[in-house]
């Protein structure tokens, strides 16, 4: 018996927070597509907040809010940055203000889960959209058409595969994408908290012998940990009851959010920088985690993958009329398009890196000194969080 395969103008492979905003913007540009994703599983009941949270640029707002799903959020759960102070290891500090710049605030700090659901509910309401929980298992390309087999027995066809499908993704595997990757060797612990003093809608970051942490506001008396860790010293963290953990985090911010009583589990993620020598292939594009990884102390991974999607969206929304999705001139264009805040991004997070991580008294004074010259330039201050905000 010979299956027949459905068809579609895009398969989107891969169900993240990226791969269902790729989906919703293709579809609601009046294409019919198949989406390979598993819906947002529900909060622990014993869970106040999702341990893992995102500060949404101004370029992410603007994009959730276009297709509808900024205005299906919860606000109540969502908190803005109105600013931002970050400390070196030896008292620098770097002071960043919405009101300086003159933008209504630096970011969104939202939970994982709280994005995922709204985009759940937006995609449902799609009539041109397929949802197929299962997983892909082969993908031929021709000339026509690329084929998608899956593993319940389906066969796709689509003129265009996004592989959406994360760090490990297959669909770049299949299409032979190079891949550099390097280890951190560090760990992302992350854990929110109620905090004794009001947090003020300001995002705090400490540089900290080598290590980097972040308490970004929640709504309400609550901040989200962000802790990148040597793996070593992280795998101590994650060990810590809750009251240990919130005695540590004390101690690692001098006390400036007051006493801390965590409120959702600690978990952790290895941190990696990945590039890939390639974005597209012959009917084939790559976004998110699956084109790039990036290490999260300017918390700029998820906009950049949504930036992706933008981008891909908008070739194909002024794609001519003759070209078919899959022409490989068209998807040279999103290539181009996103070559340069890709770079610009990989360059700037991981220099950042490197240069916290040299030990010695020349490099901590290196680094101070710097911060100490962009924070006394005010021009310089305005760029940063220009490029920032996307």
């Amino acid at each position: 018996m010979t299956t027949h395969p459905q068809t579609f103008d895009v398969a989107v492979i891969g169900g993240g927070l990226v791969g269902k905003t790729a989906a919703l913007a293709l579809t609601q540009g009046g294409l019919r597509v198949a989406l390979l994703a598993q819906p947002c599983a529900p909060l622990p009941a014993d869970e106040a907040f999702d341990a893992r949270v995102y500060a949404l640029s101004a370029s992410s707002h603007a994009l959730l809010e276009r297709l509808r799903v900024w205005q299906a959020i919860d606000l109540a759960r969502v908190s803005p940055v109105y600013d931002m102070r970050v400390y070196g290891d030896a008292h620098a500090e770097l002071h960043f203000s919405a009101f300086q710049a003159a933008v209504p605030q630096l970011a969104w700090i939202a939970e994982s889960s709280l994005i995922e659901r709204a985009l759940d509910a937006a995609l449902r309401f799609q009539p041109n959209l397929t949802w197929l929980d299962t997983r892909a298992q082969g993908l031929d390309v021709k000339a026509d058409a690329a084929t998608i087999g899956l593993a319940n027995g389906q066969v796709l066809e689509a003129d265009l595969v996004v592989g959406a499908d994360g760090a490990h993704s297959w669909v770049r595997a299949q299409i032979g994408s190079k891949v550099e990757r390097r280890d951190y060797r560090q760990t992302g612990v992350v854990a929110n908290f109620r905090a004794e003093r009001p947090h003020g809608e300001t995002a705090y970051q400490w540089f900290r012998d080598g290590e980097i942490i972040a308490l970004l506001p929640l709504p309400g008396p609550h901040v989200s940990l962000v802790w990148s860790a040597r793996t070593e010293h992280a795998n101590e963290l994650l060990r810590l009851t809750p009251a240990q953990l919130a005695a540590e985090v004390e101690r690692a911010t001098h006390g400036h959010p007051g006493a801390l009583e965590c409120v959702t589990p600690a978990r952790g993620f290895p941190l990696a920088l990945q590039t890939v020598d390639k974005l597209i292939a012959p009917r084939v594009a790559l976004v998110g985690d699956a084109a790039h990884l990036i290490h999260p102390l300017c918390g700029q991974g998820m906009n950049l993958g949504l930036r992706d999607v933008a981008v891909l969206a908008d070739v194909i929304a002024k794609k001519e009329a003759f070209r078919d999705l899959g022409d490989t001139v068209l998807l040279r264009r999103y290539e181009r398009g996103r070559r340069e805040d890709i770079r610009s991004l990989v360059v700037a997070t991981d220099g950042l890196q490197r240069l916290f991580s040299v030990p010695g008294s020349i490099a901590r004074a290196v680094r101070n000194t710097g911060m100490a010259l962009v924070g006394s330039q005010p021009l310089v201050k305005r760029w940063l969080v220009t490029a920032a905000l996307g």
